[in-house]
């Protein structure tokens, strides 16, 4: 599936082959930290098909929970996160910050891992006070 994507503010702009049926939860308490949310919902791309077509990104290397480097590519303007993968110029997977993605609406989660680290109260967000948009603070 292609899709495009960009950061909060324009300056990052990308395109990417994405596998729809691999988007994931991801419950990491290193997700959740880089995230500031209870979880990253992730999209991997076909190896070699992401390309940034604006702007460029500033990388944070972590090091994993396997000792592997992963570069965490955002928007050094307004902070989106963008992408994690792997170091060196190879063709790679890009794993895309779906929120950055203009087709998010179709992508559907169809896993989810390091559930270890799950927050509880995720497992049943649906029985949670809904608002269509910001709460009624009128007093």
């Amino acid at each position: 599936m292609k899709v495009d994507g960009r950061c909060h503010c324009d300056f990052i702009t990308f395109e990417a082959e994405i596998e729809p049926e691999k988007v994931w939860l991801c419950h990491c308490t290193d997700c959740q930290t880089l995230s500031g949310s209870a979880f990253r919902t992730v999209a991997p791309t076909r190896k070699g098909a992401f390309t940034l077509l604006s702007g460029q990104v500033k990388n944070y290397v972590k090091i994993g929970t396997s000792g592997a480097r992963r570069l965490h590519g955002f928007c050094p303007e307004c902070g989106s996160p963008i992408y994690s993968t792997a170091e060196g110029d190879e063709p790679k997977v890009y794993n895309l910050r779906v929120g950055t993605i203009q087709q998010r609406y179709d992508l559907v989660p169809r896993r989810q891992i390091w559930c270890r680290s799950v927050l509880p109260w995720t497992t049943d967000i649906k029985s949670q006070e809904r608002f269509e948009m910001g709460p009624d603070r009128r007093p």
